[in-house]
């Protein structure tokens, strides 16, 4: 028999590194499969081209949670550098500065415009709709029908190739929350008018962030070197194919298959999974009854093509949103904004285009020269950089990027949990695809770490799905890393 593993942790993205990263400090055993043969860090880890590096998806190292804060000085304790965020709408041929400067979108959107904003903002707070249920009709109610066709409807659709009718207001409630009109109005004044400076509170968006000089996969590659140094495991080309659990025991026997189609075998007294939620259930035998729950849930995808070249266009954004229709893009990153160590040299521009789509779909399957083509038709009509001044491209595709907030996520969901709490107690679900929650970096690391508390403790402390129920602070924070420290602590369940 096999010797068996105190935990064995599947994916090392932040929140499976996270938890491995405290079980093993603390002299705890543990085992982490990573499918991917080359790269930790998942959505988070930094790939490389040439020499150029690049972030998959841009991952800003903000948090309001100190614990997150010291681990990631803990981890990485002499590679961040501060860097100040500016980002961009590209809408209707014209650019427009996020978070909104007041005068700049009045001349853009035209007064007309601008006064139907109003109104429609109006009438909505008048006439509000009763009990949103959906994406839409929350965004209504908070923001009026016309801010809702300019500044969301587009984007939104681009990233979950969906109407908004058909995305829960699960969805915007737990990423645009603790926006206020009102609000962002008076901020915007106040950045119009240059008197912003040295402002702080929960209502301002965030005007700097810190970043790893090399990227985000530093600290995760950091993260791994150090769970190795306590003892730890970190087996990687291996993708988890089976688990079954032991009535009698409790024990997991766990499988897990490299490229060549070589199976491996493990055991562990207890598993902490950070893969999707449909591949986790797929693979557990006996199948779960909730299985075909699972089989329900859904991801979207995407992929970024990277241009590379010469431009004279002054492009001083980390990135821009495009919510203009008349292209297929979704964002475009410039990686030199997010640090200069991004590029190994000081004169080229090295630019990220993301297009959302389902693995499998059109855009997917594109070959790479095609869709490079379609990125340089696209830069140009932005007009970000010259067709012509790309020299190289290369393609990177993510699959399981988004877990899907349609109508009927959470009854799954809910019912998943409750077929694991039952049968399946050391069974632990932490991260964005192993939740199925939207989390940003710091909230999968979160649940990563209070997941690793519970199993020190030997007993539930911390309410692991609780972490982002109120995720206003996801764009929103005072200025600065250094503020971060005013965190929001962690809560004791047994003390809630």
């Amino acid at each position: 028999m096999p010797l068996i593993i105190e935990t064995l942790v599947i994916g090392a993205g932040p929140a499976g590194l996270t938890a491995a990263y405290t079980l093993s400090k603390a002299g705890h055993d543990v085992v982490v499969l990573e499918a991917d043969p080359v790269y930790v860090g998942g959505i988070s880890r930094t790939a490389s081209y040439k020499g150029f590096l690049f972030d998959i998806g841009g991952h800003r190292f903000f948090s309001k949670s100190r614990e997150i804060v010291d681990l990631w000085n803990e981890i990485l304790p002499d590679d961040f550098i501060e860097r100040p965020r500016l980002s961009r709408i590209y809408y209707g041929g014209k650019f427009y500065s996020y978070p909104l400067k007041a005068f700049e979108a009045l001349r853009n959107l035209g007064v007309l415009q601008s006064a139907a904003c109003v109104a429609s903002f109006g009438w909505a707070k008048l006439f509000p709709v009763r009990n949103p249920k959906t994406f839409h009709q929350w965004v209504r109610n908070n923001f009026g029908e016309r801010l809702f066709s300019i500044f969301f409807k587009t984007y939104t659709e681009k990233v979950w190739g969906m109407d908004c009718d058909d995305i829960s207001a699960d969805w915007a409630a737990q990423r645009i929350k603790g926006l206020d009109l009102f609000a962002a109005v008076m901020d915007g004044l106040r950045r119009s008018l240059g008197l912003n400076r040295g402002k702080g509170g929960a209502k301002s968006l965030i005007e700097s962030f810190r970043y790893p000089r090399r990227g985000p996969g530093m600290m995760w590659d950091a993260a791994a070197r150090k769970i190795r140094g306590f003892g730890g495991k970190i087996e990687m080309d291996r993708a988890v194919c089976g688990l079954a659990r032991d009535e009698e025991t409790g024990l997991w026997t766990v499988t897990a298959r490299d490229a060549a189609g070589v199976v491996q075998t493990y055991v562990a007294r207890r598993v902490i999974s950070s893969a999707p939620i449909r591949d986790l259930m797929r693979a557990i035998k006996p199948a779960p009854i909730s299985q075909l729950h699972a089989r329900e849930l859904k991801y979207r995808d995407f992929l970024t093509v990277v241009l590379i070249g010469r431009s004279d266009i002054v492009l001083p954004d980390n990135w821009v949103y495009i919510h203009d229709p008349s292209v297929k893009v979704g964002r475009v990153q410039n990686f030199r904004s997010w640090s200069p160590e991004m590029l190994p040299d000081e004169a080229s521009t090295c630019l990220g285009l993301e297009y959302f789509c389902f693995e499998g779909d059109g855009l997917w399957t594109s070959s790479d020269e095609d869709l490079a083509e379609l990125a340089k038709k696209e830069i140009a009509k932005i007009g970000l950089m010259r067709a012509e001044d790309v020299v190289d491209a290369t393609v990177v595709r993510q699959p399981k990027a988004y877990p899907v907030y349609d109508e009927d996520y959470a009854s799954h969901v809910t019912t998943i949990r409750r077929e694991i709490a039952l049968r399946y107690p050391e069974l632990h679900l932490v991260g964005r695809n192993g939740m199925h929650k939207y989390n940003n970096q710091d909230h999968a690391m979160m649940t990563g770490l209070l997941t690793a508390l519970n199993i020190l403790a030997g007993e539930t402390l911390y309410d692991v799905w609780q972490v982002n129920e109120d995720a206003e602070y996801g764009e929103q924070g005072p200025s600065g890393a250094q503020e971060a420290l005013a965190s929001v602590r962690m809560v004791p369940r047994r003390a809630a």
